[in-house]
């Protein structure tokens, strides 16, 4: 595509930027390209920020992270901080956890998932004592998958022929592109429980382990390399932040403001229109969700790579049915992260991607009262409850509205496998989020809540680009463009999406810090 004015002396004026939508690729992006001169407008249909990052608040004082709840490798958001002269430490307070989680096998056996080797040598020889000896060979390999490929992450797919580039090639041997977690894992641990202890993050993707590309052992590495961070007062307090930073930069955010679509002067965007007003834009950037938003906002004849038939036959992730419950009464033995691994965990996989909800599922409990009391009035808990169902592609035929009582009361009594009591009668305020809700409620296309699938025929440049493909002015950040989903991955895409977008309308180049070049990437994208 042709590339907007090099120079910011052919500008008339500053060049104006619309974002769509204020969750965390959209803050991120917001924040670096005001940061780099340009005049930024967030428009955010809700009345709050953050996205699925937000923060959900209950009658009595119970608050809860609406989607996730934890916090990984906080260096790509500190060096976006800095970058826009600010300090991430000084907005956030972000409290390390140890032990990261609590992980329970039903019927088998407990694991406490700590950053401390020795602690977690000692964790897995009590499942397996043989495998102790594969963590620190585990560490050490994908530190050096990490190195490899962090250059691919770190920069956009314009086109096929970037799959080409001398990084990816190099990373392929480490990659191992044709096994699954559960297979690349089984050359470092005997046990399938051990096994499942580093791979059940494929859930962060929505994916099955035994499914899931085996370069994502690198979200376990980061785990116990980096750690796993709590952020005082729920992963909304860092999309608080986000929007703190980026209004001193001038970007104004306008609430409870939908864009209907994007507006367009033949192929190029020329605005957004929101409310029967046409806000005019030198260029858009999409923080929506992709599969439901982009049919939205751009003409089915204009997406060239992504038409409507494409989108519609995507793979995508699995949903999540949810309770968020405020508790009277405390939980002192409770971990702040517990997952709770289904005894017939096989089985479970293969009933979500054959559309059927599970009837013994597993489930992950947050308790951030283990660490955080600001979540919860004195003297209550603040309980977040996931469940992995289908997505409403998968499972057409669920009536979430007759099966949501029957799955809620299912939900808290699997509790007991953790060793909670029956904890009903204590539940003094509950909001139930079901795959219908995520759609209708918080416009996720169908129900997918962690985006388009992560295989290998969705990833890099398989994926929505960055610059948007087919039309001019239009750009994308978030868990359905490159490099994918989850909070670390997102903000990474938010700064490849800025750095395109900056070379494209010629912005100066960025504040430098936190060992960031400025935001202007030394690569030359493909055009």
């Amino acid at each position: 595509m042709t590339a907007l004015p090099a120079s910011p002396a052919l500008w008339p004026h500053r060049p104006r930027i619309a974002v769509i939508g204020a969750g965390p690729g959209g803050l991120a992006a917001a924040m670096l390209l005001a940061a780099q001169g340009a005049r930024v407008i967030l428009f955010e249909k809700d009345a709050a920020i953050g996205g699925r990052s937000r923060t959900l608040e209950a009658p009595g004082g119970y608050r809860f992270d609406l989607g996730p709840t934890f916090f990984l490798y906080p260096r790509i958001l500190a060096e976006i901080f800095a970058a826009c002269g600010a300090e991430l430490a000084a907005e956030v307070e972000l409290l390390r956890l140890d032990p990261q989680y609590r992980l329970v096998f039903e019927g088998a056996a407990t694991l406490d998932a700590t950053p401390d080797l020795a602690r977690m040598e000692a964790e897995i020889a009590r499942l397996c004592p043989a495998d102790a000896r594969g963590l620190h060979g585990f560490l050490a390999e994908n530190r050096r998958k990490l190195e490899a490929f962090r250059p691919v992450l770190e920069r956009p797919f314009c086109g096929l022929c970037d799959h080409l580039s001398p990084s990816l090639l190099r990373s392929l041997a480490l990659l191992r592109p044709h096994r699954s977690l559960d297979q690349d894992l089984a050359r470092h641990f005997r046990d399938p429980r051990v096994r499942l202890a580093f791979s059940f993050q494929s859930k962060y993707l929505g994916m099955s382990p035994f499914r899931c590309p085996s370069l994502f052992t690198i979200l376990s590495f980061l785990e116990y390399e980096h750690g796993i961070f709590h952020p005082r007062g729920g992963c909304g307090a860092v999309a608080a932040a986000m929007a703190r930073v980026a209004a001193r930069l001038g970007v104004e955010i306008r609430l409870e403001t939908p864009v209907e679509r994007i507006a367009f002067a033949g192929r190029r965007a020329v605005g957004v229109e929101s409310g029967g007003a046409r806000h005019a834009a030198d260029a858009v950037v999409v923080n929506a969700d992709f599969a439901h938003a982009i049919p939205r906002l751009i003409p089915d004849a204009l997406r060239r790579l992504w038409p409507d038939r494409r989108i519609a036959a995507a793979r995508y992730s699995c949903s999540t049915f949810m309770l968020y419950l405020g508790v009277e009464g405390s939980f002192p033995g409770l971990a702040h992260h517990t997952v709770l691994l289904a005894e017939a965990y096989r089985r479970n996989i293969r009933q979500i991607e054959s559309g059927e909800i599970p009837d013994m599922p597993s489930l992950y409990l947050h308790h951030p009262g283990a660490t955080d009391p600001s979540m919860a009035p004195a003297g209550h808990s603040s309980l977040y409850l996931l469940v992995p169902v289908p997505n409403l592609r998968r499972g057409a035929g669920i009536d979430w509205a007759r099966e949501a009582p029957r799955y809620r009361r299912l939900a808290l009594d699997r509790l007991r496998a953790i060793g909670l009591p029956d904890i009903e009668p204590r539940i003094r305020a509950e909001v139930m989020v079901t795959p219908e809700d995520w759609q209708a409620r918080y416009a996720v296309g169908f129900g997918a809540t962690f985006n388009l699938s992560h295989d290998l025929g969705q990833m890099l440049g398989f994926r929505p680009r960055n610059r948007f493909a087919g039309v001019e002015g239009v750009y994308l950040v978030g868990g359905g463009t490159h490099p994918g989903s989850g909070l670390p991955v997102i903000y990474e895409g938010a700064r490849i999406t800025a750095g395109l977008l900056a070379r494209d309308l010629g912005l100066r180049p960025a504040p430098q810090g936190g060992g960031l070049a400025g935001l202007a990437p030394a690569y030359t994208p493909a055009e």
